[in-house]
């Protein structure tokens, strides 16, 4: 069955159906060719159109790991999700693909699709799994979640009582250490890369984070947003800039700031208490995919071809 989903995909995007088929990787059951990764390619340059400047090795490597990982989530939401509703499942996977494309409908989404040559079942089962993977971390740890919100709302109290605040456009790499890597090595290489292609590839590349998707995008953040130390990080950096590796729970954090204002003077605080316990709830549950998907992925066995 996955060798046929494999020539149906290749008849969809490549040119000659006459191209030779390869085995690049087996993932359990599950392999990954040649023609899978050159579809990747053409999906992830669609989402994300700066990955067209880089070396095709470069590219395919970037595609190779977004199909592992790709598969690996499938398989496990697979073994927990028997029984999906596919209607309530299509809308809001839909919803998610007309706001990412910044389109009006179905049907200007299917069109946009279909003039960069990709095919509409794909991308829907593509954003589906991520979805459920994002429903799945929601299942499995929200419980876990510890926030305490009467000290953000004390601490919320003393940020907005300072002198003048601001908002940050911030893009993120965040990235781990291999058992053969150090810090110095791993950050020097991904430094480098930067300076050759630039941020966003970066990120693409080397990013664990679910920001690596938008190429490390995380858009404007307030600074009551922010801990004391981010924040006394980011305010000695002008537009441009990027720190130093920053250690996180998971890795170690990269942000680069890309703009940055100056926030309104009218606070209300309630709603910035809200904003504020969504943001901690967010990053502790993205704190638990990563390391949802390390542990499956260290039990998963990928044979490369």
């Amino acid at each position: 069955m996955i060798f046929i989903i494999n020539i149906f995909f290749f008849i969809l995007f490549s040119n000659s159906s006459i191209a030779k088929i390869e085995i690049k990787y087996k993932i359990g059951s599950e392999v990954i060719t040649n023609i899978d990764i050159e579809n990747e390619s053409k999906y992830l340059i669609f989402l994300r159109s700066n990955l067209k400047n880089l070396p095709d090795n470069e590219l395919k490597k970037i595609s190779e790991n977004s199909l592992i990982r790709e598969i690996i989530k499938k398989k496990e939401i697979n073994k927990i999700y028997k029984n999906i509703n596919k209607d309530v499942v299509k809308k809001r996977v839909n919803e998610k693909l007309i706001r990412f494309t910044k389109v009006s409908n179905e049907e200007e989404l299917k069109n946009l699709l279909k003039k960069n040559n990709i095919d509409y079942d794909i991308i829907f089962e593509k954003t589906k799994y991520e979805q459920l993977w994002n429903d799945l971390i929601i299942r499995k740890y929200d419980t876990l979640v510890k926030i305490d919100r009467k000290k953000l709302k004390k601490d919320l109290a003393i940020k907005i009582s300072n002198n003048q605040k601001y908002e940050y456009n911030l893009s993120e790499i965040l990235f781990d250490i291999n058992e053969n890597e150090s810090l110095e090595t791993k950050y020097e290489i991904i430094r480098k890369f930067i300076k050759n292609n630039n941020f966003k590839s970066a990120a693409s590349k080397y990013s664990i984070a679910n920001s690596s998707i938008r190429g490390g995008e995380v858009g404007w953040i307030k600074e009551t947003l922010l801990s004391k130390e981010l924040i006394n990080f980011l305010k000695k950096m002008n537009i441009g800039d990027i720190t130093e590796p920053l250690k996180y729970p998971n890795g170690y954090l990269l942000l680069k700031i890309n703009n940055k204002k100056k926030m309104k003077e009218v606070i209300n605080i309630d709603k910035e208490l809200d904003e504020l316990y969504s943001y901690k709830r967010n990053k502790q549950l993205n704190q638990f995919s990563l390391l949802y998907f390390k542990k499956l992925k260290q039990n998963t066995i990928i044979n490369e071809k």
